[in-house]
């Protein structure tokens, strides 16, 4: 499912990851453990398809991140630490428009909706905007819409900050 072979990223003369290699099979988790500064947010971002890497190789679902970056992120889930949200929308219309640009068929969305709202425990905030809601549930909508195109892979960047110690036992 996941693939790396000796993964390196620099930024000038600062490299923040060095010769990361490591294989995910589907249906396995993995976690990043590792002080500030240590790679894992940058590692995430490379096999998301958002950063380039410097060298190496890595395939996500079957797909070269570097070669094939657009299939890469139509079957990856990823919400990044702080999710860019669209405030001014309601939780509903902007669910419903990244499922649109995620290429969720129209015979599917409600299905999606609901269920992306359902296990991010957002089934009575769908009316509300955004900019309204706390900055745990305003978290809780960047996962669901990580969730809304039932990826092949999920990645998972810090995804508990923000939320209360209830929400993250939900």
């Amino acid at each position: 499912m996941i693939q790396v072979e000796d993964l390196t990223k620099r930024y000038g003369k600062y490299t923040a990851i060095e010769g990361v290699s490591f294989e995910v099979a589907q249906g396995e988790i993995l976690g990043f453990l590792g002080p500030n500064g240590a790679g894992k947010t940058t590692t995430m971002r490379v096999l998301a398809g958002f950063f380039p890497a410097s060298e190496g190789k890595a395939r996500v679902a079957g797909y070269d991140v570097f070669v094939e970056p657009l299939e890469v992120k139509r079957r990856v889930g990823y919400p990044p630490e702080h999710p860019p949200l669209y405030t001014e929308r309601t939780v509903d219309s902007y669910l419903s428009f990244v499922a649109r640009i995620k290429g969720v068929p129209t015979s599917d969305l409600d299905e999606r909706l609901d269920y992306s709202k359902e296990r991010c425990g957002l089934t009575t905030q769908g009316a509300r905007l955004i900019k309204h809601l706390s900055k745990g549930y305003r978290q809780r909508v960047g996962l669901a819409q990580a969730l809304i195109h039932n990826p092949e892979v999920l990645i998972l960047d810090e995804p508990t900050i923000g939320l209360d110690p209830n929400q993250i036992s939900e």
